[in-house]
């Protein structure tokens, strides 16, 4: 589904740019890679600000192309931002965090509150985008399914 494709792209531009401003740059926490120069860490931050900032671009292009197409179908697209909003979350939590240790939430502190934290806002996000998602299907006739396309009144 391109409205839920849409979602997701937004959702993970959405999830970097909060991550990217508020801890990265608000709060100096971290930057993106931390296991060298300070200088080698703005520049990690920068690329990934980019790659935030094309997420998000492709999702709202995508969200454009649907809306003008008359395919756009909202549950869906909520339930790709959710999913994307968690599935970033994880990735940078997990991935990035436990696994890669290319930075940590924030250095010098117990981070288990931190961790169960992040970890426990990118489940929740990941089951409310699968519910959405499921119900989205439900609620999107068969033909509407198969084409892409819905009925004027399921689309409002």
């Amino acid at each position: 589904m391109r409205s839920a494709l849409s979602g997701v792209l937004t959702g993970i531009g959405t999830a970097a740019f909060i991550d990217e401003t508020v801890f990265h740059q608000l709060l100096h926490w971290h930057h993106f890679y931390d296991r060298s120069t300070t200088d080698a860490g703005l520049v990690s931050d920068g690329l990934f600000h980019a790659g935030s900032w094309l997420a998000m671009v492709a999702g709202l292009v995508l969200y454009a192309d649907v809306r003008r197409r008359g395919t756009l179908v909202p549950m869906a697209w909520w339930a790709g931002l959710c999913l994307g909003l968690g599935g970033f979350q994880l990735y940078d939590g997990m991935f990035q965090h436990k696994v890669l240790r290319i930075h940590q939430i924030r250095y010098g502190v117990d981070l288990a509150p931190y961790d169960w934290t992040w970890g426990g806002i990118a489940v929740l996000l990941l089951v409310a985008g699968v519910l959405l998602l499921l119900r989205a299907r439900r609620s999107t006739p068969r033909g509407a399914a198969a084409t892409g396309r819905q009925t004027a009144s399921r689309a409002r």
